[in-house]
């Protein structure tokens, strides 16, 4: 993964002239440094993808690296809203699965860095799919967030397979906070 670019690797990346790229650089605009000894300029990409943002410029092969892929699992609507509220600023790409087969193939097309699964469809049904995604094949490397009801008592094996869990009624705003920061530990350029 490329962390430094240079005027003419970010020329190719905007669609624009070189000569453009070194006039945002000249004039503080897009943020870099100078080579010492050399008129080079070179952009660490943190640099670019907020430029990009800021100017509302599409991000193209640098949207993967600046984008948090979330899954909501069986949440509800009133939930779903709610963590979208706390979750937009077009940093964050939001699917949903609402049965166990459905969020299997969720899971695996979208490769997402963060799961909110919803233990209200049934712990031991909860539990599975939890299984399935920290050990399935295709093993989901994202970080996995439990939302539990009143009753739900896991045992310790079982709560090691979250990140992190919350307990009925979910403080949503504590819910998104938490995928912020275990998103942005996995990609730094969101947000």
């Amino acid at each position: 993964m490329k962390t430094v670019f240079t005027t003419g690797q970010v020329a190719k990346l905007c669609k624009v002239a070189p000569r453009t790229v070194t006039k945002w650089f000249d004039s503080g605009r897009l943020r870099g440094y100078r080579i010492p000894g050399s008129q080079d300029r070179r952009i660490p990409r943190e640099s670019l993808v907020r430029f990009l943002k800021e100017h509302g410029m599409p991000l193209g092969e640098l949207e993967e690296m600046a984008l948090g892929k979330v899954l909501l699992i069986d949440v509800n609507s009133h939930q779903q809203a709610l963590l979208g509220a706390y979750l937009t600023d077009d940093s964050f790409q939001i699917e949903l699965a609402t049965n166990a087969f459905e969020a299997g193939l969720k899971a695996r097309s979208l490769n997402p860095d963060c799961v909110v699964l919803n233990l209200s469809i049934g712990c031991d049904l909860g539990l599975q799919i939890a299984r399935a995604l920290q050990h399935g094949p295709d093993c989901l490397d994202g970080v996995l967030i439990g939302l539990l009801s009143p009753a739900d008592n896991l045992s310790d094996d079982a709560r090691g397979l979250f990140g992190a869990t919350f307990q009925h009624p979910v403080d949503l705003a504590r819910v998104a906070e938490n995928i912020w920061t275990r998103v942005k530990a996995r990609k730094p350029l969101i947000g």
